[in-house]
Parts: structure tokens; C-alpha cells; sequence
């Protein structure tokens, strides 16, 4: 019960749920406890089931199953329980004793019963809870050896169609579909252990496309069909290392796999079968590889299976190969090519692709910015420095802005050619009016430039702000104008974030008044601005907050 505080459920529900929850605790009902797991029943505008489980000083998880809840949230009635919870902290070693003596005493009544007896208190549980009882029947079916049997239930697991509103199954009735469904993955599990993993692995394959066909019609927000996913995967690389497959049929099967829509939700590596698969298998699992890659060199999937195929194998020609049939316009598949290269050793294969992706880019200002990086510093490992530099000139002449305008001057920088270079960029972004030259000129420091470009060419309202940021401890005249301009926008409007934005330029106003030896300026504009926007509470606030 350490972790289990007022300000724990607080800071996981937030104040807003912690207050609601306040009010529910006398609708705390059936406190059960299980070990640290305890659970509950909390009656609000329908009957909720909560859990709780104690972690010691990391503090509590729960679940519950209100709509809040089910969206991950630890919600109100969550918090209901916990103050329950602290409200009877010295009853709990008390609730916590009674309930292992309770199960004691369940283990004892059941062992004492009769077979009849005990037939009958199954029977009637089983007809009351169907979940309790598709999991009996389940491994009733395991017992006969009812492949049909099992097959069938693990389809009606798998049906979304008790659950689907229209066809689809929504939000609030994916976490259910999801349960029931998980339960074909223990149901697949058990006849691996009961020493079927033939049929196992048989039914996790069928399941698996079961459930690929149906994840579309499932709003899974959360993920829970993704656990199932890898649920089921586990179980047939389980069902595969036990039953030992014909190596070439199972290399058929995840060649295919890895090449359907299913791989997504159930992420079968064909590389973790590669002791199951040995020699025989992997040479099939390239031959299929290899085929549909060849029918479709194009394809994601393809291109996918055949790169990791590669890089276990350590085939950098291949990999090259899978790369050079489907480049990028953009340079970005030459890019992965040197990359590859490069770590192989060969360097200047490596940097004639990567000068190829340039070359072959129909528009530099377009291209893969990591290829230009990658090139421009091999150029300057082997000392082209001038070849780096025209790359670097090229790119922001392409791509006016003030990252490439960065990059070209630190490679500049290098080689002492920085002022002459500096002056063709400006030169060129005045020719064209360009904007991002108030924001190269800012990051230069060249503030008399900055409004002089700003005053030319025009500016967007937050460049102007960056200016008279800049400029008010020296040039408060100059910034003075700008944010009165910008406040005068921005005075109209409603909203908190307008209103801390208005602030924050009265402030800075302020400051340039305080500057310029004019401070009943700035309270006669206070004044008049307080009298028209008066009915603006919130603004009011933060202008006493902040003494404007």
C-alpha cells in the first residue's frame, strides 16, 4: 500500500477525474481482493468494474470498464476504489487474510466433492458463464482430438460478428473482441502441449488469416488485436520448433506470409525459423524470395523480404540490386546503396552512387537532404573540399533556407572562402526578395541588415517579432512600432492563448516605453486598452497578474 497515495491518484487521474472521484466513493460496492489485484464494483450511470493492482512504491495500475476507462484512462471511478482503499487501510491485512481463507476454503469444498457432485457444480457454472464454457468445450475438443471441433470453436472466437454495430466492430467493443479472441491463441498453445503441434501449427496459420481478413472491420485504437497477432505468432513458432516441418513447406509458407497483408498484424520473421528452416530451407525461402521479387520488383513487400534475406546473408550485391531496381526520384535509394557500400569496405563504388543520386535528381531542391550531407562529408574525408562546397552551393541555391544556408557557410568555413561565399547568397535570396534572408541575416547577427531586408522585401509577422526582440535593448524606437502593430492585431481576438500572447507584447511594449524615457505613454495605452476589452476577464487577470 505504499505507492497507493492521494497524490498518486491524482497525478494519474488528474484533478479534474480525482475531484468527480471524490463523489463516488460511497458507490464503491464488492471489494474483492486477490493477492495485490483487487477489484470492484462502482455504480454510476451504469454498474462499472474496476481492478486495481498494487505495485508497491511505483504505485497503482487499474483498469475499468466505463467508456473513459476503456480508452486507457485511469478515470473516476479508478480513483473511487483507491480512496476506498485508503479509507480502510487498516482493514486491508484483515479483507486480505479473509480472502485467502476463502479460497482455502474453496479449494477444500471442491476437493471434498463427489465426481458427480463436482460434474454438476461445472455443468451449472459452465451454463451460466459462456466464456467459461467455450474454454471447457475448447479443451473438451483437445482431449477428443477434434481438429474439426476446435477449428470450428476457434472461428467463432475469431468472428467478429457478435460484437460488429453495422458490420464493424467500434471502439467501445474492441477490448471485448479482443479477449475472446485471445483466447484461440491458449486454445492453439494447448495443442502444442497435449502433443499435436502438427495440428497447432495447421490452426495458427488459419487463425492468423482469419483475423488479417477481419482487422480492417475492428476499430482497434489500442492495439489489442496486435497482441493477439503476436499472440498467434508465438504459438505457430511454439507448434513449429515441436512438430519440426518439412523444411521447404514451411520456407513455402513464410515466403507467402511475409508477402500477404497478414504479415502486418502477425509479424512472422521468416529469419527466426532459420535453425528450424537449416540449409535445405533457407535456399528455398531465397528461390521463393527471389521469385516474387523478380514479378514484382517493385513492391514493398517483395523489395522487404528480399533485403533482410540480403543483409543476413551478408549479400551487399543483391541488396544493390533490390535498391537499383526500384530508385527513388529523390536520391534516397542511391542514398541506402553508398550507405551499404561504405560499410562494406568499398568506398568508391559507395561515392559514385552517391554522386549519381545527385546527378540523377531532377531538382536538387527535392533531393534527399541526407544525401547531400553523406556526400559533402566523404568529399571532405578525402579532401575535395571544393567539390564540397559547390555541392553545398548548389543544394541552397536549390533549396533556399537557413539549414542549407548553415551547411554551406560551416563548409566554407573550413577552407577560408566564407565571405565571398556569404556575399553570393545574399546577393542572390535580395535579387529574388526572398524572406528567409531576414532569417539568415538574424542568424548572423547582422541586425541592421535584418531590418533593412525586413523594411524591403516584407516580413511575416514573426519575423518582425524576432526583430524587435532582438533590437529593443538597443533600438527600442525601431521595435516599439512593431509590437504596438502586432498588439493591435492580436487585441480583437478571444482565447487564453491570445490573451497570454497579448501580454506577453504589452510587456515588451512596456519595456521599450521604460527605454525611452516614456512611461505615461505606456500607461495612457494600457489605460484605453483596459477600458475597451474590459469585459475580457481572463485577459484582465493576466494583465494584474503581470502588473500591466
Amino acid at each position: 500500500m505504499d505507492g497507493l497515495t492521494e497524490a498518486k491518484l491524482k497525478s494519474l487521474a488528474g484533478a479534474r477525474s480525482f475531484e468527480r472521484g471524490q463523489d463516488y466513493t460511497d458507490a464503491v460496492s464488492g471489494v474483492e481482493f486477490d493477492g495485490d489485484r483487487i477489484t470492484a464494483f462502482v455504480h454510476g450511470t451504469e454498474r462499472y468494474e474496476v481492478e486495481l493492482v498494487l505495485r508497491g512504491a511505483r504505485g497503482p495500475v487499474g483498469e475499468c470498464d466505463c467508456p473513459y476507462g476503456q480508452e486507457g484512462n485511469f478515470c473516476k471511478h479508478l480513483v473511487a476504489l483507491g480512496l476506498t482503499l485508503l479509507a480502510r487501510k487498516a482493514d486491508i491485512p484483515r479483507m486480505r487474510k479473509e480472502a485467502r481463507g476463502r479460497a482455502r476454503g474453496l479449494d477444500a469444498w471442491l476437493s471434498g466433492l463427489a465426481r458427480e457432485e463436482l460434474l454438476a457444480v461445472v455443468r451449472e457454472e459452465a451454463a451460466e458463464d459462456s466464456r467459461l464454457r467455450r474454454r471447457l468445450e475448447l479443451r473438451a475438443a483437445s482431449a477428443r482430438g477434434d481438429l474439426a471441433g476446435i477449428r470450428s470453436r476457434v472461428r467463432e472466437l475469431l468472428d467478429i460478428g457478435p460484437f460488429a454495430r453495422y458490420g464493424c466492430v467500434e471502439y467501445a467493443d474492441a477490448h471485448a473482441y479482443a479477449d475472446q479472441a485471445g483466447q484461440a491463441v491458449s486454445a492453439i498453445r494447448s495443442l502444442t502441449a497435449s502433443g499435436r503441434a502438427a495440428d497447432a501449427m495447421t490452426l495458427a496459420r488459419e487463425a492468423i488469416e482469419v483475423l488479417a481478413g477481419v482487422v480492417e472491420n475492428v476499430d482497434d485504437s489500442d492495439g489489442c488485436l496486435e497482441t493477439v497477432g503476436t499472440g498467434l505468432a508465438d504459438a505457430h513458432h511454439e507448434a513449429c520448433r515441436t512438430a519440426a516441418p518439412d523444411p521447404e513447406e514451411l520456407a513455402q509458407w513464410l515466403a507467402a506470409h511475409a508477402l500477404r497483408d497478414a504479415c502486418d498484424l502477425a509479424d512472422i520473421d521468416p529469419l527466426d525459423y532459420a535453425d528450424l528452416l537449416g540449409e535445405r530451407g533457407m535456399v528455398a525461402l531465397r528461390r521463393h524470395a527471389v521469385e516474387a521479387w523478380q514479378a514484382n520488383r517493385t513492391g514493398w513487400a517483395e523489395k522487404d523480404l528480399m533485403q533482410r534475406l540480403a543483409k543476413s546473408g551478408r549479400d551487399i550485391d543483391t541488396l544493390i540490386a533490390v535498391h537499383a531496381a526500384d530508385l527513388a526520384p529523390n536520391g534516397h535509394s542511391h542514398l541506402l546503396i553508398a550507405r551499404e557500400l561504405d560499410t562494406a569496405g568499398r568506398t568508391p563504388e559507395a561515392l559514385e552512387w552517391a554522386e549519381r543520386g545527385i546527378r540523377e535528381t531532377d531538382d536538387l531542391a527535392t533531393v534527399d537532404t541526407a544525401l547531400v550531407d553523406h556526400l559533402a562529408d566523404r568529399y571532405t574525408r578525402i579532401g575535395r573540399l571544393a567539390d564540397a562546397i559547390t555541392l553545398r552551393r548548389d543544394h541552397f541555391a536549390a533549396r533556399r533556407t537557413l539549414l542549407t544556408y548553415r551547411q554551406l557557410r560551416a563548409t566554407a568555413e573550413t577552407t577560408g572562402h566564407w565571405p565571398a561565399e556569404r556575399e553570393n547568397a545574399l546577393t542572390l535570396l535580395r535579387a529574388d526578395g526572398d524572406r528567409v534572408l531576414i532569417d539568415i541575416l538574424l542568424d548572423d547577427q547582422d541586425l541592421d541588415a535584418a531590418w533593412q531586408a525586413a523594411t524591403a522585401f516584407g516580413a511575416h509577422d514573426g519575423q518582425w517579432l524576432t526583430l524587435a526582440d532582438h533590437s529593443r535593448p538597443t533600438r527600442p524606437a525601431d521595435a516599439l512600432p512593431v509590437y504596438l502593430r502586432l498588439a493591435a492585431r492580436l487585441a480583437p481576438q478571444t482565447g487564453n492563448a491570445a490573451y497570454e500572447q497579448l501580454v506577453s507584447l504589452l510587456l515588451s511594449i512596456r519595456d521599450c516605453h521604460h527605454r525611452l524615457g516614456t512611461p505615461d505613454d505606456f500607461t495612457a495605452y494600457v489605460t484605453t486598452l483596459r477600458a475597451t476589452h474590459k469585459r475580457k476577464r481572463n485577459l484582465m487577470r493576466l494583465m494584474d497578474e503581470h502588473g500591466l
